[in-house]
């Protein structure tokens, strides 16, 4: 049987900087708007009217209303970082028995 047991903390710091370099190199790349709108937001993520309208009401989502609705680019990158579950969630199983 084989038994695999890795460090997760170090494994989240690995996965952090990784993320963090490809925000940056996209950025770098100025492939995106510094504002993005509803629509290239939601083409961007691939997500929903619903969805969208989900993200825009919540309370800790970047968005700046002051010139139409728009969401700076690269603070949506770094709420993104923040609130992705993504590493907490999906390795608990790789803990070593």
């Amino acid at each position: 049987m084989l038994n695999v047991s890795f460090d997760t903390e170090a494994l989240r710091q690995i996965i952090r900087e990784e993320v963090r370099d490809a925000i940056q190199e996209r950025m770098a790349s100025n492939t995106l708007p510094p504002l993005l709108t509803r629509k290239e937001m939601m083409a961007l993520l691939q997500i929903s009217h619903s969805k969208a309208a989900e993200l825009l009401a919540r309370p800790d989502f970047p968005v700046f209303r002051e010139a139409g609705l728009l969401i700076p680019t690269d603070k949506l990158f770094k709420w993104i970082d923040r609130n992705t579950r993504w590493v907490e969630d999906n390795t608990k199983y790789f803990h070593a028995v």
